[in-house]
């Protein structure tokens, strides 16, 4: 029997987090939700600390600062890895990402270490982008393929789940991108270590509640980190080395 945690941070998302930790331990037998928040001003840490009080398989990470959604999820991982789970999920918090999918996350990790949930695998799965969001989407993982030779059709997607000897292989301290370019970054890293890597279909719909986190300064960080991770590899184009399985 596995031990899932899903790890969702939070900032200024009041509306969706009762719901989302709802829908998630429905649909996920075993499993636990830790929340990370980075002290949202619209008090979406106390709804949380509601919850986890109210729920003995809610947690919550109090965060100070808000500082990116990938030291988010670093500290979530490094929580997750001090406790005995062995499926670490990353999922966001305002239903882009549909609960219901979690049990074939769980399913396609009896074969791999790292799952990933694509939107782009069986024809383009997203749902209410605009088309220049959706451009930008298809580019970035044409741009991250050819720079890197990581074979993934969908490297930005923030639906996934690690197998914890995967975490545990990853210098967590070592991961530098604090905005969208951290999912390409601990993709990578768990390629390069030559981690099983798999894409599941899935369906991406638009947040219907609060406002998304990407900006210009995210889209730039993405950009440039690709060349730094292919550089800091001289550019190989293929795992270093097998995995015993």
């Amino acid at each position: 029997m596995h031990k899932p945690l899903v790890i969702i941070p939070t900032y200024n998302e009041k509306d969706n987090a009762g719901p989302i930790s709802k829908a998630v331990l429905e649909n996920l037998p075993g499993g636990e939700v830790l929340f990370v928040d980075d002290n949202s001003p619209d008090g979406t840490g106390a709804i949380c600390d509601a919850l986890a009080a109210a729920d003995p398989r809610v947690h919550v990470l109090h965060r100070e600062v808000k500082d990116g959604l990938g030291r988010a999820y670093i500290a979530g991982f490094q929580w997750a890895l001090e406790r005995d789970y062995d499926r670490i999920f990353e999922m966001d918090a305002d239903f882009s990402h549909d609960p219901r999918e979690l049990p074939s996350f769980i399913a396609a990790s009896e074969d791999a270490d790292l799952v990933l949930g694509s939107r782009y695998i069986g024809g383009i799965r997203v749902m209410n982008w605009p088309l220049g969001r959706l451009l930008t989407s298809t580019f970035a993982g044409v741009y991250v393929r050819a720079i890197t030779g990581m074979p993934v059709m969908d490297p930005t997607g923030g639906f996934k789940c690690f197998r914890r000897e995967v975490l545990e292989a990853i210098d967590l301290s070592g991961i530098t991108s604090s905005g969208y370019s951290f999912q390409v970054e601990m993709t990578h890293n768990a390629w390069m270590k030559g981690f099983r890597i798999v894409e599941i279909p899935i369906t991406f719909a638009d947040r219907l509640k609060g406002k998304s986190k990407m900006s210009k300064a995210i889209a730039v960080e993405a950009f440039f980190k690709v060349w730094k991770l292919a550089a800091s590899n001289w550019f190989r184009r293929k795992p270093r080395g097998k995995r015993n399985h």
